[in-house]
């Protein structure tokens, strides 16, 4: 399960799993996302190979456009996953405290 939507300040929140069952949902509600948007993953799960590529999709179409997504409250799991796969070079990431 997989839940996605505006936070305080203006930042979006997801939780849950985002896997290739959740994509569409997650792209589609990315892909109204402008500018340099926070995406707080403190109660991200889960991230597959898919959800990598929505997440990179966001951010080219954002930095096509003078912005860019952030990744803010990424938990070891998930870190570790950004680096092994090249894409700690591609977002700025905040891990979680």
């Amino acid at each position: 399960m997989l839940a996605i939507d505006f936070g305080p300040g203006g930042g979006v929140v997801i939780a849950g799993r985002l896997d290739a069952a959740q994509c569409p949902a997650a792209q589609a509600f990315l892909d109204r996302v402008e500018g340099t948007v926070t995406l707080d993953c403190s109660r991200l799960e889960y991230v597959s190979s898919a959800g990598l590529g929505v997440l990179l999709k966001t951010q080219k179409r954002l930095l096509a456009s003078a912005g860019k997504l952030r990744l803010a409250g990424v938990n070891r799991h998930l870190q570790d996953i950004f680096v092994y796969s090249g894409f700690d070079q591609l977002f700025e990431i905040e891990p979680a405290p």
